[in-house]
């Protein structure tokens, strides 16, 4: 198709939409613009080149029906809070698990302690007695027995 020159308005008759919408479309495709002598602005456009789709008018207001609408809401609602019960009972479970795991790992943690107490006191006999015995044997046997 041909270069055609049209206004805004013209441009959004074509592609049915508003003066506006067409007025933002051509700035967004960067398209040449020129003012008639009447003072209107002209676009250079080939219509063929164009691949606009009007977007679908969305309602400005809700719904006549109220009462279906605030039932839905109210169901959503009552769903919403089933599942929040839900989630509560859920995290009052984990939280009885970890409490319980971690008064585990508060008796494993002194046990070890223990156990490792028991370990440094062993060592430190197991020294004490091995610097006797080092001192024993370094007397002569015959100091030995006579102690």
């Amino acid at each position: 198709m041909a270069t055609e020159m049209l206004s805004y308005s013209q441009l959004g008759g074509r592609l049915n939409c508003s003066p506006e919408a067409a007025r933002a479309l051509v700035r967004r495709l960067r398209l040449p613009r020129q003012k008639a002598n009447d003072g209107k602005v002209l676009v250079s456009v080939d219509l063929s080149e164009i691949n606009h789709k009007p977007m679908p008018a969305r309602p400005a207001r809700p719904p006549a029906d109220h009462h279906s609408f605030t039932a839905s809401l109210k169901t959503s609602i009552e769903a919403l809070q089933a599942g929040l019960a839900r989630l509560e009972a859920t995290t009052t479970r984990h939280r009885a698990d970890f409490e319980r795991e971690r008064e585990r790992l508060d008796r494993l943690m002194s046990e070890l302690l223990r156990t490792a107490l028991d370990a440094q006191t062993a060592k430190e006999a197991v020294i004490r007695l091995e610097g006797e015995q080092k001192v024993l044997q370094s007397r002569p046997w015959w100091r030995r027995l006579a102690g």
